[in-house]
């Protein structure tokens, strides 16, 4: 993450209801983190050789170019409505609108954006920049989906590796500027294996397996709960596969936090496969945290 006090909070638009919503979320995150916020908007026509400038004979205001600039403007309204006082930019970068956002993550203390844009297919329950940019991305991605829920806990995803360590410290933040507990659940799904060849057995004690992920759980909390001693923490170790405990469990939380990439999960994914489904799946909004490359 960006440590430099003047990093801002990035927002993409696109002039979608997604992304108003994200805008939303964006300027009351920057409020809270007292950063300024930036409103981005990716203007792929120039690449692809489109006329930008309205023609010749076209009433003043025409031209894809001033209607970017008329949605970036409503954007930096929107953002201005939602928190008074906040310092607020805006600018349109030529370019496609996942590679424009990655393009600032270097330098940003997060990037937040919709779920879908108004490229996406309505059938689709994320959109193909959200799922590039919580991929590639320098600095952890918020995407803004599901419901509004200010009074609930913040919810992290723990498998004791250090994609979610990242994640917790992450979520205590979170949750101690909101002023709302926090909830770190461990899923598992089966006893663990103790070798390439080790076959599970049929029938195995489930309150010992229990007590054994309670443990795991305990050990990857060991070394982060002393830096937040005022925050209230409840820790849960859930039988059931990773996502959709996270998923499901997102329902009765404000904010749920995932690792890019767990423990388990193959080397070479840019994005882990738990944090693709808790972004398609989720009932909350889903902020993303990857270790730096």
């Amino acid at each position: 993450m960006n440590s430099a006090n003047s990093a801002a909070v990035v927002v993409g638009v696109d002039g979608s209801e997604p992304s108003l919503r994200a805008v939303r979320l964006a300027a009351t995150e920057a409020a809270r983190r007292h950063r300024p916020l930036r409103v981005v908007h990716g203007f792929i026509w120039p690449l692809l050789h489109v006329p930008v400038s309205p023609a010749p004979d076209a009433p003043p205001g025409g031209g894809l170019r001033h209607q970017a600039e008329e949605l970036v403007a409503a954007a930096v309204a929107e953002a201005e409505a939602t928190a008074s006082g906040l310092s607020i930019s805006g600018e349109i970068i030529d370019g496609e609108a996942a590679a424009v956002l990655v393009g600032e993550s270097p330098t940003a203390a997060l990037i937040v954006l919709g779920d879908r844009g108004l490229g996406g297919f309505a059938s689709l329950v994320l959109g193909s920049v959200a799922v590039q940019v919580a991929a590639y991305a320098d600095c952890p991605v918020l995407v803004a989906r599901g419901a509004e829920r200010p009074d609930e806990p913040v919810l992290v995803g723990m498998d004791g590796s250090a994609a979610s360590r990242l994640a917790f410290e992450f979520a205590a933040e979170a949750a101690v500027a909101r002023g709302v507990p926090l909830l770190a659940v461990y899923a598992y799904g089966h006893p663990r294996s103790t070798g390439p060849g080790d076959m599970q057995p049929l029938v195995y004690d489930e309150a010992r397996l229990h007590g054994e992920e309670d443990r795991m759980l305990a050990d990857s909390l060991a070394g982060l709960t002393e830096r937040w001693p005022g925050l209230p923490l409840t820790s849960r170790a859930v039988h059931g596969r990773p996502g959709a405990v996270l998923a499901e469990a997102s329902g009765a939380a404000q904010l749920v936090v995932v690792g890019g990439q767990g423990r388990g999960e193959v080397t070479g994914l840019l994005l882990g496969s738990v944090s693709q489904s808790v972004l398609h799946h989720a009932q909350c909004p889903v902020a993303v945290v990857r270790s730096p490359r």
